[in-house]
């Protein structure tokens, strides 16, 4: 089963519009991720309506950041972009005629629904301004390696 990846994915495009000048072509997103722009505009459209970006049309337009990084969470983008099924595992009939297989169902959709709830609160407690700090300071303690000298 495929994942869905378009939260990382919006995070991953998110911070780096935080740190660039100006605006970003889906052109420019599409080749970092890439994909094809199309799914760049599909995916950006989820967060142009929730308002955390906005795009200008036109030579020297892209998407731009609408929002203070501060006031979106995890959960807010994951929204933004469609708030897709967090977990691929469940029941194989919603209906079954079992008992055994109703117990097991219920047993089951209970833990799936505690675990979901603390995912989302953790999701909530995280801002894309918590992310972008941590990115910088991560930026600011790496040294790079110096170049290897070929014998």
């Amino acid at each position: 089963m495929r994942r869905d990846s378009r939260l990382s994915r919006m995070l991953h495009v998110l911070l780096h519009m935080a740190r660039h000048e100006g605006p970003m072509t889906s052109e420019m997103i599409a080749a970092m991720l890439r994909t094809n722009p199309v799914v760049v505009r599909r995916t950006m459209a989820g967060l142009r309506d929730a308002g955390y970006v906005r795009s200008e049309k036109g030579h020297g337009g892209g998407w731009l950041l609408a929002c203070d990084l501060d006031s979106v969470s995890l959960l807010d983008v994951h929204r933004a972009v469609g708030g897709p099924q967090l977990f691929a595992i469940g029941a194989e009939s919603d209906q079954p005629d079992c008992l055994v297989e109703k117990l097991v169902n219920e047993a089951v959709a209970d833990a799936l629904g505690e675990a979901e709830a603390l995912l989302l609160a953790r999701f909530a407690s995280v801002s894309l301004g918590m992310l972008a700090r941590d990115f910088d300071a991560r930026c600011a303690g790496w040294v790079q390696a110096p170049p290897t000298s070929s014998p």
